[in-house]
């Protein structure tokens, strides 16, 4: 399988979340995808989500209903672990559609909503840190 390059930030769309053109930084480091989610909410075995972010304006949808979830043991750089949701989804990148694992985290205060970490890169990409904004740039 041929890998494609990518930057080490891109714009991303996620079709099952109504999130398109979403500011994405590459994490080399991060072994998980992590996306901001403003809300959660399980109600009846049923995770019940709003994707909303005041500093990223496509960054908002109506509340996503997940019935299939799970929880996920996460450590962050500075050693700490989290326990978070986990959800499965989709994401355009370059034109087709790559399924994704996502973590759930308050990413408010971070530069990026979404951080793609290497259990979705591993045998795709190769990052090449001086560029960005290919897959955005060039579709197919």
């Amino acid at each position: 399988m041929d890998k494609r390059t990518i930057g080490r930030v891109d714009k991303f769309d996620f079709p099952k979340l109504d999130l398109y053109n979403i500011d994405v930084k590459i994490d080399t480091g991060a072994y998980t995808s992590a996306i901001h989610c403003s809300e959660i909410k399980e109600v009846n075995n049923t995770l019940h989500c709003t994707f909303y972010s005041k500093g990223h304006p496509n960054f908002s949808s109506d509340e996503v209903i997940f019935t299939e979830y799970t929880f996920t043991n996460v450590k962050s750089s500075n050693g700490i672990k989290e326990n978070r949701y986990k959800i499965k989804s989709e994401v355009i990148i370059f034109g087709k559609t790559y399924k994704i694992n996502l973590t759930l985290s308050t990413r408010d205060d971070m530069r990026f909503p979404v951080l793609i970490g290497r259990q979705f890169l591993k045998g795709k990409f190769l990052v090449d840190v001086d560029l960005q904004n290919l897959s955005h740039n060039l579709k197919a």
